[in-house]
């Protein structure tokens, strides 16, 4: 994946829910991207959903973002205590219309 590619993809965490909004705003707007990645796994997979919608419904209403796909997967990883555990993953992709 070039630099450029990687560059529309939101990764959700434990920041504030409106840094997420405003970075995906910045990228359809200032950036002028046809097209932005949210990805999150576990815990985050719901704020990733709400983050998808707010930005559509509300904060970008007027440039027509539709969701093109969602994609779900889960992926082995090892917690704290070296025990192996399956974390489900998200990958939802907007697209300017």
């Amino acid at each position: 994946m070039t630099d450029e590619k990687q560059d529309n993809i939101v990764f959700i965490g434990t920041k504030p829910f409106m840094n997420y909004v405003t970075s995906i705003a910045i990228q359809f707007t200032t950036k002028e991207r046809s097209e932005v990645i949210i990805k999150a796994r576990g815990k985050s997979i719901n704020r990733a959903v709400d983050v998808a919608e707010v930005v559509r419904k509300r904060f970008l209403k007027d440039k027509n973002i539709d969701i093109k796909e969602v994609k779900i997967d889960s992926e082995e990883l090892e917690n704290k205590e070296g025990k192996k555990i399956n974390v489900s993953i998200i990958e939802i992709t907007l697209v300017k219309k």
